[in-house]
């Protein structure tokens, strides 16, 4: 009876366990998942006020807003370029490696942009601006190269497959339509050559694979040898005359 008690309050702490930990998980990606909607909103709201600070403010306010903004574009559609491929593509992983390394530089470029956004002095930001320019420049085409990489590596194979696709296609429906092909044993076989146009009655047409007759190859033998006259021994008696009466 103890034993059966043991069995059940063992059963009874891994189902506790096992809800505890169900329950964690559960909590832990609803967390996740609220952090990454608050992040997108306000990801959306920046580049929002970042478009219309680009598009209102003039001068070098506006110009850091707009490389916020172009730097931004850039890193985020490479981001999302490179996770979706190297689901599919392996080789993609050192790619994305290189991109972590780039981001690390996009995103001290842009906390600095951020920075600039609020200095007063106008004087130093017109002195800073060319050295941000080209830094934004070079973070944006790097991205940029290792997005369309991977966008054209994916529509060669997709090229490639389709190709044998087609020719896979084309295989089965000739061998689908085999009734279209011609059958060689069905080909009616040539008429023969005429023979020498001596006219003689010994000439004769010869189909392919015909036996030629014997009267063409063989001279007339005749079918029993003619008697010749019987040899005469001289033991033998000569033949008595008939007599008549």
């Amino acid at each position: 009876m103890e034993a059966v008690i043991a069995v059940f309050a063992v059963l009874f702490l891994l189902l506790v366990a096992g809800g505890a930990y169900v329950t964690f998980k559960a909590v832990g990606a609803a967390k996740r998942g609220v952090d990454r909607t608050i992040s997108q909103a306000r990801r959306t709201v920046e580049e929002h006020t970042l478009r219309a600070k680009s598009m209102v403010q003039i001068g070098p306010a506006g110009e850091i807003a707009q490389l916020r903004l172009t730097l931004r574009t850039s890193m985020r559609a490479t981001q999302d370029a490179l996770h979706a491929g190297v689901a599919e593509d392996e080789s993609l992983k050192e790619s994305l490696g290189l991109f972590q390394r780039l981001s690390a530089h996009g995103y001290e470029l842009d906390g600095e942009l951020r920075r600039l956004e609020s200095e007063p002095d106008r004087a130093t930001l017109v002195t800073r601006l060319p050295g941000l320019r080209r830094r934004t420049e070079r973070i944006t085409e790097s991205a940029d190269a290792l997005r369309w990489a991977a966008r054209d590596r994916a529509r060669r194979f997709a090229d490639d497959d389709l190709d044998t696709l087609s020719t896979q296609i084309g295989v089965e429906a000739d061998a689908l339509r085999h009734w279209t092909r011609p059958d060689p044993a069905a080909q009616t076989p040539p008429w023969p050559e005429a023979a020498g146009g001596s006219g003689d009655s010994g000439d004769s047409q010869t189909w392919p694979g015909q036996p030629r007759s014997a009267s063409a190859e063989e001279p007339a033998r005749p079918a029993i040898t003619p008697p010749g006259r019987p040899r005469v021994y001289p033991w033998q008696k000569k033949p008595r005359p008939e007599s008549t009466t």
